[in-house]
């Protein structure tokens, strides 16, 4: 495939009548040769309401780095992020489903209204990984997504423990087999730090699902979010972004039928979240894949 000839971000930053728009690109630090490379947006769900998105900010200097690296100009913003694992049971579960429109959408017209070459998701949660797809199939420009990662175990009496306990330790609570403090030291426990809930329920199902379909680079989802490895997986998307760019792939070229297939097939075979099922009729209407 031939590399393109002309960058998308020219619209703002080429001619003589886009003198204005280049002297606020300066005054962000910019330089000549800043502005004339391609501008890859580095979107973020960075929060620190939960740890599922608690790392991305750091990730985002590592992604910029490798997109620096590898000749284009990284412009990083970022969006909202509702956690499901601190909303649900309460109102604030009604917002979960908007939330993954709303962060499409203001992906979508973030980079779209700046006229950006490619665009770079750092994701983490539920509802944020089928938005970054949704975004990338809407736009059809080159990108791609990473998502943070899963968070490590904790530790209780010697043993491996995650959310998984402390939702069985609530129950246990419930019928009077563990007092509160037993619940209180589980709850303490279970999550040591960033990183999205440790088991293959919906956020670890869809990071999967996004290497089955080619938006994240096969193995970068797969490790951990405090692993000392991850930044290295970032600085590679960032590379990676700038790649596509150079060489003309949009998005649409990997979110196809046959791509769709082969995500669902590795959820049902992995035991993933059934949630899957929305995302894919979503990510499948935004790409316009019957």
């Amino acid at each position: 495939m031939k590399p393109t000839k002309t960058l998308r971000s020219d619209a703002i930053k080429t001619g003589p009548d886009r003198a204005p728009a280049r002297a606020m690109l300066r005054a962000t630090g910019l330089s000549d040769s800043d502005i004339a490379k391609p501008m890859i947006g580095v979107v973020h769900t960075w929060s620190n309401i939960s740890p599922c998105n608690l790392n991305l900010r750091e990730l985002a200097e590592h992604a910029s780095a490798g997109i620096r690296a590898a000749g284009g100009t990284p412009i990083e913003f970022n969006t909202i992020a509702v956690t499901d694992g601190i909303a649900m049971g309460t109102t604030g579960m009604r917002a979960s489903l908007v939330s993954r429109e709303v962060i499409a959408d203001s992906i979508e017209l973030a980079v779209n209204g700046h006229c950006l070459d490619a665009v770079l998701v750092l994701c983490g949660c539920d509802k944020t990984i089928p938005a970054a797809a949704m975004a990338l199939a809407r736009m059809n420009i080159p990108g791609l997504a990473l998502y943070g990662g899963s968070i490590a175990h904790g530790t209780l009496a010697g043993r491996h423990i995650t959310i998984q306990e402390v939702f069985e330790a609530v129950g246990a609570h419930g019928a009077g087999k563990l007092d509160d403090a037993g619940l209180l030291q589980v709850e303490k426990s279970a999550c040591p730090g960033a990183g999205a809930c440790g088991g293959q329920f919906t956020a670890n199902t869809m990071a999967m699902a996004l290497s089955m379909l080619g938006i994240s680079p096969m193995g970068a989802n797969d490790v951990p979010a405090i692993h000392k490895g991850k930044p290295a997986e970032a600085e590679r998307c960032g590379r990676l972004a700038v790649e596509l760019t150079k060489a003309g792939q949009n998005s649409r070229r990997f979110i196809t039928k046959d791509g769709l297939w082969n995500a669902a097939i590795a959820c049902s075979a992995s035991g993933g979240s059934t949630n899957a099922v929305l995302h894919f009729l979503a990510i499948a209407h935004a790409a316009e894949v019957p």
